[in-house]
C-alpha cells in the first residue's frame, strides 16, 4: 500500500475514498483504492452492488473528420454504429459516441497501454498528416470514471437517470449519453465475467456529488464502495 499524497495524480474523491478506509496503490503516476481492508468481501458486493472509482486508470478520445478510420489504421475496432462499444483484443474499450467521437478506456490492469499507445501515435505523426484524423480529447482530467457492478446495478440506476438500464432493455457494450444525479453523463454496459457492470463517466468538477448521490442510491439495497481489486476478481478485460 501506499499513500495517496506520494503520486502526482490522485482521484477526484480521494478525500472521501480516505475517509472510507480506501487502501491505496500504485497505479503508474497515480494512487488508486485498491481495497477497503477486506478485498474476498468486496468481490462478493460486486456480484451484488459495488462501487468502485476507476479516475485514476488511463483514458482518453478523439473526435472529428477521420476520427474513426485513423483508429482503424491503428488496429482498433471501433463499432459502425454511435452509442455502441467495442472490446478491444489487449483489453480495454472503444466506444463510440458519435459518428466521429470515440472515447477509450483503458483496462483494469491500469498500465495505459491502449489510451497512451494512441496518443504518443497521434502525437508523432508529421503535420499536416497525410489525411484528416480527428483530434485528441484527453479524458484523464476532464472526466471523472466510476464503476457501479451487480446484479442490482439497474435498479439502482432508476433511482438516479431516466434511461432504463436494465439488461433486457440495455444490452451488454450499450452507451446511453444522458444524466445521472441531473449531471450529464456516459453509461457504457461492460459487463465483468457474467456480472452487470456500468462505466460511468461526468464532468470531474462534480465527481464528489456524483460519488455522494451514488453512494446514497446504492444505500437502498445494501450496497458499498469496493476497490479495483475486486473490480478486477469479477474478471473481464
Amino acid at each position: 500500500m501506499t499513500a495517496r499524497g506520494d503520486f502526482p495524480r490522485r482521484s477526484f474523491v480521494a478525500r472521501k475514498l480516505a475517509e472510507a478506509g480506501a487502501g491505496f496503490g500504485a497505479l503508474v503516476d497515480a494512487a488508486v483504492a485498491l481495497d477497503f481492508g477486506d478485498p474476498a468481501a468486496e468481490a462478493e458486493t460486486a456480484r451484488r452492488l459495488g462501487l468502485a472509482d476507476l479516475s485514476p486508470l488511463p483514458r482518453t478520445g478523439f473526435k472529428g473528420a477521420g476520427t474513426v478510420e485513423w483508429l482503424a489504421g491503428q488496429g482498433i475496432e471501433v463499432t459502425a454504429e454511435s452509442n455502441r462499444a467495442a472490446r478491444q483484443s489487449g483489453g480495454g474499450l472503444a466506444a463510440r459516441l458519435a459518428p466521429s467521437e470515440v472515447l477509450v478506456l483503458g483496462d483494469m490492469a491500469g498500465q495505459g497501454g491502449l489510451p497512451d499507445r494512441l496518443e504518443a501515435a497521434w502525437t508523432s505523426e508529421p503535420l499536416p498528416p497525410e489525411a484528416p484524423r480527428g483530434y485528441p480529447l484527453p479524458r484523464r482530467d476532464s472526466h471523472a470514471w466510476f464503476l457501479v457492478s451487480g446484479s442490482e446495478a439497474a435498479a439502482m440506476f432508476a433511482k438516479l437517470c431516466g434511461v432504463d438500464l436494465r439488461p433486457a432493455k440495455f444490452p451488454d457494450l450499450s452507451i446511453a449519453q444522458t444524466s445521472v444525479a441531473r449531471i450529464s453523463a456516459i453509461v457504457v454496459r461492460d459487463d465483468r465475467g457474467g456480472t452487470p457492470a456500468y462505466h460511468l463517466l461526468a464532468d470531474s468538477a462534480s465527481a464528489e456529488y456524483l460519488w455522494d448521490c451514488l453512494l446514497d442510491a446504492l444505500a437502498e439495497f445494501e450496497g458499498r464502495p469496493v476497490g479495483l481489486t475486486a473490480v478486477r476478481a469479477l474478471g473481464g478485460g
